[in-house]
């Protein structure tokens, strides 16, 4: 027998979806200022009552796993709209690290909340995929002789993305402003092989052409 949402039901369920999404969004507020921000501080900062905060996240592990996916499914997404036909590998790179950079500070704050609750299993599950695309790109230019090879690609991919966590730290402390990402992905270029000038051109060239687009 088929059955329909009482408009009572269908109401609960949009305020449990709007109180999830205003949980999740203080919580990465939140810790972002305070690492160790308790779940009541959370809910106090959201507006919202315990127990309804415990009623989606029954404890905080499950409140920092919900949010280390949800960096894991940014940069996902981040990668995927990077992806142009027929780019090289240095231009699918440089997009790569310009898509991610608005959210690395999200990123680097719930990957180390991930690491220290989680443990590098679950962070190493969540981010496969993403790290499965940048070693491809990475192995297609090191074949190509665009990028160092003195390193196996995956363990290339670590060294930069430790580099990307680093600087983008930096520009959350406000001590180092890259509001664009220019200077990120140059320096993310260089380190992973390609001349310096060359990599400051691609970078430029790739934010010329896609504001250019976005002009049009």
């Amino acid at each position: 027998m088929q059955t329909t949402d009482t408009p009572g039901r269908t109401s609960r369920r949009k305020d449990a979806h709007s109180n999830r999404r205003r949980i999740l969004a203080t919580a990465r507020q939140k810790l972002r200022e305070d690492p160790d921000a308790s779940l009541d501080s959370i809910s106090q900062a959201a507006g919202v009552a315990r127990r309804t905060l415990y009623g989606h996240f029954p404890s905080r592990h499950a409140l920092i796993a919900d949010l280390t996916r949800e960096a894991g499914r940014e940069l996902r997404q981040a990668f995927a709209r990077a992806r142009t036909a027929d780019a090289d590998p240095v231009e699918a790179m440089t997009r790569m690290v310009l898509a991610a950079w608005p959210v690395g500070g999200h990123y680097r704050v719930l990957i180390a909340l991930g690491r220290r609750h989680l443990g590098e299993d679950a962070i190493r599950t969540t981010l496969a995929p993403a790290r499965a695309e940048a070693v491809a790109t990475l192995r297609r230019g090191q074949r190509e002789g665009v990028f160092a090879d003195h390193l196996p690609a995956p363990v290339l991919a670590q060294a930069l993305e430790a580099l990307m966590l680093a600087l983008a730290e930096e520009n959350a402390a406000c001590s180092w402003a890259d509001p664009t990402g220019e200077a990120a992905a140059t320096a993310f270029l260089v380190a992973a092989g390609v001349a310096p000038q060359r990599a400051a051109l691609q970078v430029q060239e790739v934010i010329g052409r896609d504001r250019a687009a976005d002009a049009g």
